[in-house]
């Protein structure tokens, strides 16, 4: 017994640097788990505070430029009124375009600056993805004046309609249209401002003015679209692993309950059949109310779908999870309320008298997502509305030794964690403690288990030789912004980092890790050098993968250990 205590967290740093590689992730994970240095409630706090007083408070600020509007004690009386909704979808839009959303903060690794988005945007010199690579004037990886342009007029356009007292058509439609010139300049920018959904929703707004119904049935299909995907995008096996590990860094649960969310901490940490009936439970919910909005219209069943809606999105957003998209679940309740209370009898059969709009909402609400899901190599996952299901694409990033310096080459508005963590932290063991903890969402997902084989096969000698940079803060740095799409920190990220940094063959691994189709038995893996490109491709299997554990064991283990 007096070695098994030994072998729990906490553990100092020698002891975690002299560790194999495969029992230093173990004893992470462990850690992360027993939460031995858990998340402060002044951070949870902070977010709390940056919803109800920056987005909230910023929608009634910009709302109060309307007469009788915008007072935050009698928002029974205006916050339903069509032009209150006109600006809660601009205002979403922005603040998400500007990087104040889901990307900010601890949670998404960002210390000081705690955002980057417009730091990042607004900046000439700073690395871009353009939608058409290599096309003339837009094609290229560098931000040029022209892109800062465009962007800027965004946001100016976007605060036009914010302050006037009542946004019309023709004051929304500039923004669609920069906003979709800038996703093919910085394909970045577009999935930044959350467009699969605001976009499509603005729109809807500038294709009809005023209380006209087509808008309402427009941004009502919208709503149910994004039910509907981000529930089927969860059956699957990923899910319950989210449920675990969402609890498990949620502020309500103490460390002995959140243990009870595992099978047998600390030696067997996947979710319990309790966790996984209860995924499956919030699945159906989630497929259950927008059904009954769309069937009752305003009927007896309206007010029971819309408190189940409430209790759905206030379950997840109370729960504070990494990541934090949680502006986002107050718009759609926000959203929910007004389309499907507010104007519960306009039905989506309005849309057939507009073919155009029907044919465009078809192609954003159904076509896309329905290739996101099945060939998700193809689609962004926040265009193919497979929201927090476990199953994204994702990266890891390896540098050898010291290499991760040849970043600072970069032009950018954000420094490296472990730098931004010296600018707070006096102690440098403590910031190497916090960096060498990077891996451990990651791995708390059973998306994570797919890394066991390529990571042993991925580079030459001992993996406590390299540095871990999950691909999320690579694209935070070099991209400006990160939220879940690992499509943004793949082969031509990698092509635009090379270019720029020029890393000596064997400097630089990734580990690219692809989603798993709907229905799809495995997640495909590619191994590619900075300076030579792909050197592997492979798959894992998800039914091995449920057996697994968060750090690799067996085969896995000792083919680290060999490495």
């Amino acid at each position: 017994m007096g070695d098994r205590v030994q072998d729990l967290p906490p553990y100092d740093l020698a002891t975690l640097r002299e560790a194999s590689f495969p029992d230093r992730l173990r004893m992470l994970c462990w850690t992360w788990v027993l939460q031995v240095n858990p998340t402060p409630n002044m951070v949870y706090l902070a977010y709390v505070l940056k919803i109800l007083l920056l987005f909230v408070g910023g929608w009634c600020f910009f709302c109060s430029f309307t007469p009788g509007m915008g007072n935050p004690l009698s928002i029974g009386t205006w916050g339903f009124a069509t032009t209150a909704f006109r600006k809660a979808v601009v205002w979403s839009l922005l603040y998400e375009g500007l990087g104040l959303g889901c990307s900010t903060g601890p949670m998404t690794g960002r210390f000081i600056p705690p955002i980057g988005g417009m730091l990042h945007f607004l900046r000439p010199g700073t690395v871009k993805l353009p939608y058409f690579p290599g096309a003339p004037v837009v094609g290229g990886t560098t931000r040029t004046g022209l892109d800062v342009a465009l962007y800027a007029a965004f946001v100016i356009l976007s605060l036009r309609a914010l302050v006037a007292p009542d946004p019309s058509a023709a004051m929304l439609a500039p923004i669609a249209v920069v906003l979709l010139v800038l996703g093919a300049t910085d394909v970045t920018i577009f999935l930044a401002a959350r467009s699969e959904h605001y976009w499509v929703a603005l729109v809807c707004l500038a294709w009809a003015a005023g209380d006209d119904p087509l808008w309402i049935a427009g941004c009502k299909a919208t709503w149910v679209a994004i039910w509907f995907w981000a529930a089927t995008s969860k059956l699957n096996r990923h899910f319950p692993s989210v449920i675990a590990a969402m609890l498990t860094n949620s502020p309500w649960f103490t460390p002995a309950t959140k243990t009870r969310f595992y099978r047998s901490v600390p030696d067997d940490l996947r979710p319990t059949p309790l966790v996984a009936t209860l995924a499956h439970l919030g699945t159906l919910v989630e497929v259950g109310f927008p059904l009954v909005l769309l069937w009752s219209g305003g009927g007896p069943a309206t007010p029971w779908a819309l408190a189940a809606m409430v209790a759905f999105h206030g379950f997840i957003s109370g729960n504070l999870p990494m990541g934090m998209p949680v502006e986002w679940n107050v718009m759609m309740v926000y959203g929910g309320l007004f389309l499907f209370g507010a104007f519960a009898s306009t039905g989506l059969a309005v849309l057939l008298s507009s073919p155009p709009l029907a044919i465009f909402l078809a192609c954003m609400l159904v076509a896309i997502p329905l290739v996101g899901n099945f060939v998700p190599s193809r689609v962004s996952f926040l265009l193919a509305m497979r929201y927090y299901a476990g199953n994204w694409p994702y990266s890891v990033w390896l540098f050898r030794g010291d290499s991760a310096r040849k970043l600072d080459r970069i032009t950018k508005a954000t420094p490296l964690m472990r730098d931004q963590l010296a600018r707070m932290i006096d102690d440098p063991g403590q910031v190497e403690m916090a960096c060498l903890m990077t891996p451990t969402f990651r791995l708390a997902h059973l998306q994570g288990r797919a890394l066991h084989e390529p990571l042993s096969r991925a580079v030459d000698g001992d993996l406590r030789r390299w540095e871990w940079f999950d691909g999320e803060m690579i694209a935070g740095m070099v991209l400006g912004w990160n939220f879940g799409d690992g499509h943004l920190h793949g082969l031509r990220l990698l092509e635009a980092v090379q270019g720029r940094c020029g890393f000596e063959p064997g400097e630089l691994r990734v580990v690219m890790v692809e989603s798993q189709p709907l229905f799809g038995a495995t997640m495909a893996w590619t191994i590619a050098d900075a300076a030579g490109g792909v050197i592997e491709r492979g798959e894992s299997r998800i039914r091995d993968m449920v057996d697994m554990q968060p750090w690799p064991t067996g085969v896995h283990a000792e083919a680290l250990r060999r490495a």
